[in-house]
């Protein structure tokens, strides 16, 4: 009598978010990215949740403390300093993403092209990047932007977005020459180089997109330092001009003559900087853990 063997079927493992997954695994970084988004919002919809016009002047109010029709006070000529906080968030992040991506992207194009030609070509352009390295990024910043003067296009300053590029990119290209270094010598790249392909090619499709986590992570932290950086360039009067609501600018000029009496005006736009530069630096950091796989369980 022949028996019959019951069918078993098995289910497989539904798979996570991976967003959920990221926020469960990496919770300093999901909170860093929430504090992003959140800013994010208010500096694309500040005329929506701004309650006062930024520029508009108030001699009725001047040097009013917090309260409820101010909550972060007034500065100096009346101006509600939530209000320019808010304004001040769309500048910071315009300028932070703008000079962020086109000096991550600068940077990640020098480092993998240095290392997938090698010999001289690298030789030449590592020693022109330590030469960059050896001066501190403020004071690149400060020569480009001295040098550029200003150019603003669609109101944000073109120069200043290249002032605060220019240094990032020795930095990325050293880290995404030791990735690409890697990746250069992989069979599929001397597959291609076999078949033909140009120079170009193999660089943009077969080594550029297989960098993407490492610049992902420096695209990330770099936001926060450029945001930092246009902040000190706006304090030292080489950034963002007046009227234009910026952080860096709220704390200079009559915010340090006043800040025994009225120290809100200081306080307001420094934790707004504290705040940004803290959670790019925790998403950062938390992106990065997120695509080592030693970190992986």
């Amino acid at each position: 009598m022949a028996t019959t063997t019951p069918h078993v079927t098995y289910a497989l493992p539904k798979r996570r978010n991976p967003f959920l997954a990221f926020c469960i695994a990496q919770p300093l970084g999901a909170t860093g990215l929430l504090v992003i988004v959140v800013m994010a919002f208010a500096g694309i919809f500040c005329a929506t949740v701004a309650p006062y016009d930024p520029l508009s002047i108030d001699f009725g109010a001047m040097l009013n403390g917090p309260s409820r029709a101010h909550l972060f006070g007034t500065d100096a000529f009346g101006r509600d300093i939530f209000s320019r906080v808010i304004y001040g968030a769309r500048t910071a992040l315009a300028i932070g993403f703008c000079a962020s991506f086109t000096g991550c992207s600068l940077g990640a194009i020098v480092g993998v092209a240095s290392a997938y030609f090698g010999g001289k070509v690298d030789l030449v352009v590592q020693r022109f990047v330590d030469i960059m390295l050896a001066f501190p990024i403020i004071v690149l910043a400060l020569v480009v932007v001295s040098i550029l003067g200003k150019r603003p296009v669609f109101g944000i300053d073109v120069n200043l977005i290249a002032a605060i590029a220019l240094p990032m990119i020795p930095n990325v290209s050293r880290i995404v020459r030791s990735a690409a270094l890697s990746i250069r010598n992989l069979p599929y790249v001397d597959a291609a180089r076999a078949l033909g392909f140009s120079h170009r090619r193999i660089i943009f499709r077969h080594m550029v997109p297989n960098i993407a986590a490492p610049y992902l992570i420096m695209f990330t932290a770099y936001v926060g330092q450029a945001i930092l950086l246009e902040a000190s360039l706006s304090f030292l009067g080489l950034g963002v001009t007046e009227p234009t609501a910026a952080w860096g600018l709220m704390l200079s000029g009559n915010a340090s003559d006043f800040y025994r009496e009225a120290p809100w005006m200081i306080l307001a736009p420094g934790l707004a900087i504290s705040a940004a530069v803290f959670s790019f630096n925790l998403f950062g950091d938390s992106l990065r853990d997120w695509f080592d796989p030693k970190f992986k369980i």
